[in-house]
């Protein structure tokens, strides 16, 4: 009894002294546990039948006879957000991105055992895509918005209206097709070695989508007011020419690059805005060897240079903590995107020995990684509030992120959720959320470093799936270094 009693005296001082430092690894912080949460919060945004290796419990199977009332099977994708709308444009770069993470960091998420899952969360995207993707026409959203933000129940439980909206030669939709070009081409590659012949039907239909983009040029209003497209289409066409060119090799997209692509300097990467991310991409293949890319990598370079705080084009707004700030609601897009093209980059530099050149300043490959390195810590709990913004890790998480199926409990089959209650019942009630919607990183702080941990708070708790398929590939990155 003694000896029992020491022990478990020295494991309540230990607890007492270290519990909080248990999210720490060798002094940092414990990346590979942010990076598996990062991932099951995909798995909880999963709209469909879902898989018998389900690992959210609090979820099940939801909007079963999406697309029926256009007589087609449109089940499955995923919830872009804490509503439940399947909107095409931002699914479509939640694909492409987290492709992007698979590719450039494979080894690293082998390493951590996540390779899988990521290839998982990409496979249940573009089994969507597919059901999308018809003759001449593609779906592009499910659900009725309008309805649907008149009522707070569970995707499991819900009644409204799922109305089907889709592109086609009379109604163009640029941006969206050309995404949905982007992430079949990337999945196309992630996905090749283990589903040949279903990598294949990706880019075949990666390939007719891009050409529909291309030949039916219009920016589609229908998914307006919550995802307009403000910055055009043609950051998309370029982006996804560069993806097809990196799943084919074919000259013809090359072409289409320098001789048809508008490119840009800009200082964000997110959902509506791409060209960063083709400007990287293309960056990568100069320092390959070719070097008629050279107006890429300027633009390339340009963003790093308008992003990093000690660059003397220094144009990004932040918050005192040094948190990267552009809008208020799911501003967190912009600072895991400028996270994950900088470690890329940063990768890129270390691998062929190259500095960039802002203006009278020099910066290395390792100083673009610090940069990526400290807004993800800030995330994950370094930060003025000494809290994570991640749901579920790290000291004081988010308790009331503003998601429909992670505020109302689990019920009886026979229970009916009634639109006109459920407002009162669940989203108003300040309380912490009865399912933890583990991983999901939120819209974060103010331009001060403030946050409101309210669900009714959305600017502040309202998580994106984009947001954090952008966080996977530094996540990945930052877990490799131990």
């Amino acid at each position: 009894m003694g000896i029992e009693r020491t022990h478990w005296a020295i494991i309540v001082v230990w607890l007492t002294l270290f519990g909080e430092k248990m999210m720490l690894v060798n002094g940092n912080l414990n990346y590979k546990e942010a990076l598996t949460k990062s991932i099951i919060f995909l798995e909880a945004q999963r709209s469909g039948k879902l898989p018998s290796n389900n690992r959210v419990p609090w979820r099940g199977d939801s909007a079963l006879d999406d697309g029926k009332l256009a007589n087609v099977d449109l089940s499955g994708g995923y919830y872009d957000a804490g509503d439940n709308i399947k909107f095409g444009l931002p699914m479509a770069f939640t694909v492409t991105t987290l492709s992007w993470a698979a590719l450039f960091y494979k080894q690293e998420l082998q390493a951590t055992k996540e390779l899988g899952h990521v290839q998982d969360a990409i496979k249940w995207g573009t089994d969507y895509f597919l059901k999308c993707s018809q003759s001449e026409k593609l779906y592009v959203e499910v659900g009725d918005p309008d309805e649907d933000h008149q009522c707070w129940v569970r995707p499991e439980k819900m009644k409204t209206k799922r109305t089907v909206l889709m592109i086609d030669n009379k109604t163009p939709g640029t941006e969206i097709a050309a995404e949905t070009a982007a992430a079949m081409a990337a999945a196309s590659i992630v996905l090749r070695p283990i589903h040949q012949e279903y990598s294949h039907r990706l880019l075949n239909k990666a390939k007719l989508l891009f050409e529909f983009a291309k030949s039916h040029k219009g920016s589609f209003d229908g998914e307006c007011p919550f995802y307009c497209s403000y910055s055009g289409y043609n950051d998309e066409l370029m982006w996804a020419a560069t993806w097809l060119y990196y799943a084919t090799k074919t000259p013809t997209y090359m072409k289409y690059i320098q001789d048809d692509a508008v490119s840009a300097s800009v200082a964000e990467f997110s959902w509506d805005l791409k060209y960063a991310g083709a400007q990287i991409l293309l960056t990568q293949l100069h320092f390959q060897g070719q070097k008629d890319l050279e107006e890429f990598k300027v633009h390339g370079d340009s963003f790093i240079c308008s992003v990093l705080p000690e660059s003397p084009y220094h144009q990004v707004g932040m918050t005192p903590g040094k948190l990267i700030h552009m809008r208020e609601g799911a501003n967190m897009q912009y600072v895991t995107g400028a996270a994950f093209l900088f470690t890329v980059y940063s990768d890129l530099l270390a691998k062929y020995k190259q500095k960039i050149t802002c203006g009278d300043k020099q910066f290395t490959s390792s100083h673009l990684l610090a940069f990526a390195k400290k807004q993800m810590d800030y995330i994950l709990g370094q930060n003025p509030e000494g809290r994570s913004y991640m749901v579920g890790f790290g000291k004081n998480p988010p308790k009331q992120a503003h998601h429909r199926g992670a505020s109302v409990p689990k019920s009886s089959k026979d229970e009916v959720a009634t639109c006109s209650m459920s407002f009162a019942k669940w989203l108003n009630v300040d309380s912490p959320n009865p399912n933890e919607l583990t991983g999901a990183i939120v819209g974060g702080p103010d331009k001060n470093d403030k946050f409101v941990d309210k669900r009714t708070a959305s600017s502040y708790t309202e998580p994106c799936t984009y947001v954090n398929s952008l966080a996977v590939g530094t996540l990945a990155k930052l877990a490799s270094l131990g």
